[in-house]
């Protein structure tokens, strides 16, 4: 499958989508578990290790993107709204090891719909500053986001 990725600098947005041969419960839990996010979140080499995760309203997950030399790169996501199995809403924001956020942050919204038993994910991410947006897309953002849908790809798989 691909993920096909709209930007929009107008409105400060990029819209991502992929469709994934799985059923929507399997998919949700790929999203919203911190062991299963681990085993396919960063982009190979890089591996995702969460350190504390509530998925909650007001919860939060605190995670690293680790480096194949062990170089830590913190991310902090704030749930904002879920509605379970189709919807939910993150803050995330680069940070250090002791969760300090690096604001501006950007919004996420996350949407799940199943159709045929496979099960479409779109997420919009506002990004409070135009600058903050294009500093997202320079690290790498779509391709790196791309190899990590393709690891869940591989997870979903060895899960039938």
């Amino acid at each position: 499958m691909k993920t096909t990725y709209n930007v929009n600098k107008e409105q400060q947005t990029v819209t991502v989508e992929r469709t994934f041969a799985a059923d929507k419960d399997l998919v949700w839990d790929a999203f919203t578990t911190a062991e299963i996010l681990d085993e396919w979140w960063a982009p190979k080499p890089f591996k995702s290790r969460t350190k504390a995760m509530d998925f909650k309203v007001g919860g939060r997950r605190f995670y690293a993107m680790v480096s194949p030399e062990g170089n830590e790169m913190w991310s902090i996501q704030k749930y904002i709204s879920i509605s379970p199995k189709d919807h939910f809403k993150i803050l995330s924001a680069f940070a250090d090891e002791n969760e300090n956020p690096q604001l501006p942050g950007s919004e996420w919204s996350l949407n799940f719909t199943e159709e045929s038993g496979t099960t479409k994910v779109t997420i919009v991410i506002f990004n409070e500053s135009l600058e903050r947006m294009e500093k997202m897309i320079a690290m790498g953002f779509k391709e790196g986001f791309a190899m990590a849908h393709d690891n869940l790809d591989e997870y979903l798989a060895s899960k039938k």
